[in-house]
């Protein structure tokens, strides 16, 4: 493992808990990043417990502001991350008409203008040294569509062509830039967004079986630590995102079928 420091955003739970975790085993210090203090806390907490280095800081993501402060402060104090995982992400699964413009905003803020904001902070010193890692966390949403989740699908689309951008802007400078695109996770986002999960595409268990956050967490690190452009997991849904991209109409009319709850 050649990364030394890795910054995770979203980090007071869920995947991102278990990244600052997988990450913290190999001897990296680790970089926590989210708004809740008192879980970011507790999770720093357990790194040290188990013989890790982590670093905590409290922030809302949403505020440009405080990222450029944030990121200031540890490039000061710290240093460079080796490695920057954008993996914070909000957003309640809605039909267009009932999600208002303030959470359509903070569906943009978080996760799409986070990453923007925090990788900008950080490029030029990545570009300066010629190495660094550059990862964002998204879902099938980055790929596909599906009713009843109009901002959460645009947001996820933004940080997929971000991310996408970035990796031919940075092209031959020495930066990886990753995609990692994931199934339904079990992670408390469920719980802080009632009501999206009745929107969620049936799947064939046994096709593409959900995943807890630490096989969610596996999949990054190992897609970052490879080098790879886009990590996919369950890799079914690589034959899904294959025939969107020559039947879009089928996909979506299939997605739309195995809803849940039936569209509004």
């Amino acid at each position: 493992m050649t990364a030394k420091l890795v910054l995770i955003t979203g980090a007071s739970s869920g995947i991102g808990e278990a990244l600052a975790k997988r990450y913290a085993r190999t001897g990296a210090h680790v970089l926590l990043l989210a708004r809740d203090a008192k879980r970011l806390a507790a999770v720093a907490d357990a790194v040290r417990e188990s013989g890790g280095t982590a670093t905590a800081f409290s922030i809302d993501l949403a505020d440009a502001k405080a990222i450029e402060d944030t990121s200031a402060t540890i490039a000061r104090e710290i240093g460079i991350p080796d490695v920057l995982i954008n993996n914070a992400g909000a957003g309640r699964w809605l039909p267009l008409l009932k999600t208002t413009a303030k959470e359509a905003l903070a569906m943009i803020e978080v996760p799409y203008l986070a990453a923007f904001n925090l990788t900008r902070a950080f490029l030029p010193y990545m570009l300066a040294r010629g190495s660094g890692t550059i990862a964002c966390v998204t879902s099938p949403g980055s790929y596909v569509v599906w009713p009843n989740a109009n901002a959460y699908i645009a947001a996820r689309h933004a940080l997929k062509g971000f991310t996408d951008a970035l990796r031919s802007e940075v092209r031959g400078t020495g930066i990886i830039v990753t995609l990692a695109v994931l199934g339904p996770v079990a992670t408390p986002y469920w719980e802080h967004n009632p009501g999206s999960r009745e929107y969620l595409p049936r799947a064939n268990p046994r096709l593409a079986p959900p995943l807890n956050a630490a096989e969610a967490a596996e999949a990054i690190f190992e897609g970052v630590e490879s080098r790879k452009w886009t990590v996919v997991k369950p890799a079914i849904m690589r034959a899904l995102f294959l025939l969107n991209a020559v039947a879009p109409e089928l996909v979506t009319r299939h997605l739309r079928r195995s809803i849940r709850k039936r569209p509004n």
